[in-house]
């Protein structure tokens, strides 16, 4: 066990992120913590810091930061921090693995497996046309999705989809086990699992290892009629071969949430592919509300000199 920090005076934080609200993230931490300041990037005094709390942060911008104990990244994802090397490898980084996140992400992965699964993209377009067309579908017990990614968020995904009864296929990196999912690993397992899946969901972290590791190559090896749903991180998928399987009708649809470049420009050709149903990268959103909470438990616990959890493999990227 470390030694307990006791912290000298008030608690100072340093908040880098652009796209986020620095005032919901003070009002919620000092309802647990007390008074603290926090200092946004990038006026941010010459001065120790306590805590850094961060997502996608200017390269370098956290080095130029004195005193600095934890790094705490405010997404699921580590872009920007597991790869700046600027970053003294002994300065800990934590992912956001809150309980609210993985809530988020498990209900809208539900709904874009159920959605597919029950063909509402082309029930949307008969509507446009006018058309009254039934048709039969599969039980969720005869479906097969494929589930890339058993961390955290791939690991509750894939049990609350075998909760309602899909046949629920798991990869990773390395051998896991999750109960109730059929687990794959390395490229073998990829490819075995690839050949029975219909709906395929992407979990995976952002690594060089998964950076366009939805592909051509991967796209060929599903079943004729597949739909791709990303979840995971944007550089993941190669749109262009994307587009190529939908439009030759390999691929039978696909739902991205998120993308390589985000916001997704408006002259994007991606917005009016009849195939592709676009969400603005809004399947998991960290919730200060929610998130604050998970953060103040990590402060705690690490001034009291217990370990910190969900730590960043600077190796891994992850």
């Amino acid at each position: 066990m470390a030694h307990p920090i006791k912290p000298s005076g008030m608690r100072t934080f340093a908040f880098i992120a652009q796209d986020d609200d620095p005032h919901q993230w003070r009002e919620w931490m000092s309802r647990d913590l007390g008074p603290l300041e926090l200092f946004v990037y990038p006026d941010i005094p010459d001065r120790a810091i306590d805590y850094v709390l961060a997502f996608r942060p200017p390269l370098g911008s956290i080095t130029k930061l004195r005193g600095v104990k934890v790094v705490f990244s405010l997404g699921a994802g580590v872009d920007g921090l597991a790869d700046d090397a600027t970053i003294p490898p002994q300065l800990p980084i934590v992912r956001m693995m809150d309980d609210g996140l993985i809530e988020g992400m498990t209900e809208f992965v539900l709904h874009a497996v159920l959605a597919a699964h029950r063909d509402a993209d082309d029930f949307a377009r008969l509507q446009r046309a006018h058309r009254w067309d039934h048709r039969d579908h599969k039980f969720a017990r005869e479906r097969q999705v494929g589930v890339l990614g058993l961390g955290k968020l791939g690991g509750a995904t894939a049990r609350a989809l075998h909760r309602i009864n899909f046949q629920v296929l798991g990869w990773s990196r390395t051998p896991r086990q999750v109960e109730g999912i059929e687990c794959f690993h390395g490229a073998a397992g990829l490819a075995t699992m690839l050949r029975r899946t219909e709906i395929l969901v992407c979990l995976l972290p952002l690594t060089p290892a998964t950076e366009r590791i939805l592909n051509a190559t991967l796209f060929a090896q599903l079943p004729r009629g597949a739909y791709v749903i990303n979840v995971g991180r944007g550089k993941q998928c190669a749109i262009d071969d994307l587009v190529a399987a939908l439009d030759t009708g390999h691929l039978g649809g696909a739902l991205l949430d998120v993308f390589p470049e985000e916001p997704l420009p408006a002259h994007s050709p991606l917005w009016d592919h009849p195939k592709i149903r676009i969400t603005p990268h809004i399947a998991a959103m960290v919730m200060p509300r929610s998130a604050t909470k998970y953060v103040v438990e990590q402060i705690r616990g690490f001034e009291a000199g217990r370990a910190l959890i969900n730590l960043v493999d600077r190796q891994r990227g992850y």
